[in-house]
């Protein structure tokens, strides 16, 4: 009989984890014809997270539970999940149900006809800001049109992925993986679902204004290396203007054509144009420096403090 896996990463979840395991549990004792493990990932949660998860798998021995030694972070907790997933399709999915576990049996149907990869697109995204959904329509667009790989816009990591996908992934030896980029970058067959992102049930959201930016970067300097292009295009256009000037200079002063002064003005903006121009190069030129500083070291993603139901 072939097996469903579903990996749940949860940070300070207390008060959505056991809702989170039931709704999960009676969507896929639903779907018969399968087996299946939840594996959660708590990622260094200080709260009772842990604690609840300890007792579900106490009692449910298709509960999988993984513990880091601290937060590591989403994306190395979903990638924790995958590597100890024995499943023939994998589905990944938050905590907080905002990504609805009933739309799993569509996706399993999905998979059943040939799809390798199912996506969840949305279709609306009800509880969150305007700044935030603002700030995510830029994120895509501007990852669109530099990143060579087509990532589907208004994505998260929630999707269903076949075994030979989940196995590519987990051979990946890159650190700071931005995942659902990845999952567009090895192919196969996809296809999109779409739904309607409900709020939170319970809690506030953990991914704050700081983990976001560093998310949007992660997943720009991963997967394109455009931005540095672009930063060679503006310094050929700063040195081609400071020519012209030169050139209009030495000609009006040859023809008499304009008696120039020192204008403080002019001379200040231009400066911190170019000053401003240089301090941007140099830290988006150190982001990609830092990538394979950290590619480097190699330390693991993340350190697991405790296993529970898991040779």
């Amino acid at each position: 009989m072939k097996k469903i896996s579903v990996v749940v990463p949860m940070y300070f979840e207390e008060e959505v984890a056991n809702e989170c395991y039931i709704r999960t549990k009676n969507v896929l004792e639903k779907i018969s014809k399968y087996e299946y493990e939840i594996i959660f990932v708590n990622d260094g949660s200080q709260d009772r997270t842990m604690h609840i998860l300890e007792n579900i798998s106490s009692d449910d021995k298709n509960v999988k539970v993984i513990s880091f030694s601290r937060n590591f972070g989403h994306q190395a907790a979903v990638t924790a999940g995958l590597k100890y997933t024995t499943g023939d399709a994998v589905i990944i999915m938050d905590a907080d149900l905002q990504d609805p576990p009933e739309l799993i049996e569509e996706m399993i149907k999905l998979w059943e006809n040939g799809n390798d990869v199912i996506y969840a697109k949305r279709k609306s995204r009800e509880g969150e800001t305007k700044f935030k959904l603002l700030t995510a329509k830029m994120f895509y667009k501007i990852l669109d049109k530099l990143s060579d790989t087509k990532i589907p816009q208004n994505t998260g990591d929630f999707r269903l992925a076949d075994r030979k996908v989940i196995d590519i992934i987990n051979s990946l030896p890159e650190h700071n993986k931005f995942l659902r980029g990845l999952f567009s970058w090895v192919g196969f067959k996809q296809t999109p679902i779409e739904y309607e992102r409900k709020k939170r049930i319970a809690g506030k959201t953990k991914y704050s204004l700081g983990k976001m930016i560093k998310l949007a970067s992660n997943g720009i300097t991963s997967f394109s290396t455009k931005p540095l292009k672009i930063l060679g295009v503006l310094g050929g256009i700063s040195v081609l203007t400071s020519f012209i000037i030169l050139i209009y200079a030495i000609v009006s002063y040859i023809f008499k054509l304009n008696q120039l002064t020192a204008g403080w003005t002019s001379l200040m903006v231009t400066i911190t144009f170019l000053g401003g121009m240089q301090l941007l190069s140099i830290w988006l030129i150190s982001e990609y420096v830092g990538k394979i500083y950290d590619e480097t070291k190699q330390r693991p993603e993340y350190i697991i403090d405790k296993k529970i139901n898991i040779d």
